[in-house]
């Protein structure tokens, strides 16, 4: 009887002992095997997308750079593996390297003066009245909707050589040698009005994101600044600069990925012209894919591209993995 009554008061002494809790102060509970894959069934439909939509484009093209696809392959359905060769044909071209450094350079070009540009006019937003500033960011609504080719045949239409509105203003202000001047007989002026249209098209983005960045900075952090005596250029660099600098490093890596790839722009102008000499890699890309019916090169050319990308994806990445471990 003793052992009875001893059972069962460790029993009742177990049953009234409190239950482990956890730290939120709910009872802790082992998941099942269920509990933990669920999440993983949940997200794999997304991911099988994702790898179909995305994995299986790249894949092919990597395959195709591999073979000797021209339009008599093309269109017998014969499968010709040439190994290295497309890549062997363009990396002993000087033209591909001309236009890849011409690339590199008009990309760059073309975001550093995007990016300046958006930030001093998101600077400018936050100081000016707010009717004006609702005049300017209608403006530039309007610029940023105004479809693609429309806006690159009124820029033709400013630049032309004999009915241009440029060259006529430049003449009535004196500057008589613009009279039927050419803007596009050069690489480099096809490319620097070329560059101004994307600039145009793309400060609207960058000055509106670049602005909710700036609106986002307390007040009473400029007003410390101002209390302490701080110029503008001192405000700018110790309160400005480190809330904005997060934000300007991700849409300067978002425009030079888009800037990279520029086709349409390059291509209404002059398909490249004069004489190629406004060629970047994604018109020549274009010019042996399509007109040439080199589909391997093409690839080839097109495997460089995401191979640059990637290598600037990485920069980036390190960048924003190393700030944030700074914080």
């Amino acid at each position: 009887m003793t052992a009875v009554h001893t059972t069962d008061a460790a029993v009742a002494t177990n049953s009234s002992a409190p239950r482990r809790a956890a730290p939120g102060g709910a009872p802790r509970r082992r998941g099942s095997a269920f509990d933990r894959t669920l999440p993983y069934l949940l997200l794999a439909p997304a991911l099988v997308a994702i790898l179909w939509l995305i994995g299986w484009p790249v894949l092919s093209l990597l395959v195709t750079s591999f073979r000797q696809l021209n339009l008599k392959e093309l269109t017998r359905g014969q499968v010709v593996w040439v190994g290295l060769d497309n890549y062997t044909k363009i990396f002993a071209e000087p033209e591909f390297w001309a236009i890849t450094v011409r690339t590199v350079v008009f990309t760059a070009a073309v975001v550093a003066v995007s990016v300046v540009a958006g930030l001093l006019i998101a600077l400018l937003m936050r100081r000016i009245s707010p009717v004006v500033r609702i005049a300017l960011q209608v403006a530039m609504l309007l610029a940023w909707a105004m479809p693609l080719l429309a806006a690159t045949t009124v820029y033709q239409w400013m630049f032309d050589q004999q009915y241009g509105i440029l060259n006529k203003t430049l003449v009535e202000l004196g500057f008589d040698s613009f009279a039927g001047f050419s803007w596009f007989t050069t690489g480099t002026s096809t490319l620097a009005v070329i560059g101004l249209l994307i600039v145009w098209q793309a400060v609207p983005f960058l000055a509106f994101s670049l602005y909710a960045g700036v609106i986002g900075i307390p007040r009473d952090q400029y007003e410390a600044a101002g209390i302490d005596g701080a110029s503008a250029w001192q405000t700018f660099r110790n309160v400005t600069w480190p809330e904005i600098r997060p934000l300007l490093l991700m849409v300067t890596f978002l425009s030079l990925l888009w800037d990279f790839k520029v086709f349409a722009q390059i291509w209404a102008f002059k398909k490249g012209g004069p004489d190629g000499a406004s060629t970047t890699l994604p018109v020549y890309q274009y010019l042996e894919g399509i007109s040439k019916s080199h589909f391997g090169v093409a690839a080839a050319v097109s495997v460089v591209m995401m191979l640059l990308l990637g290598l600037l994806t990485f920069q980036y990445l390190r960048r924003l993995l190393r700030q944030e471990g700074s914080l």
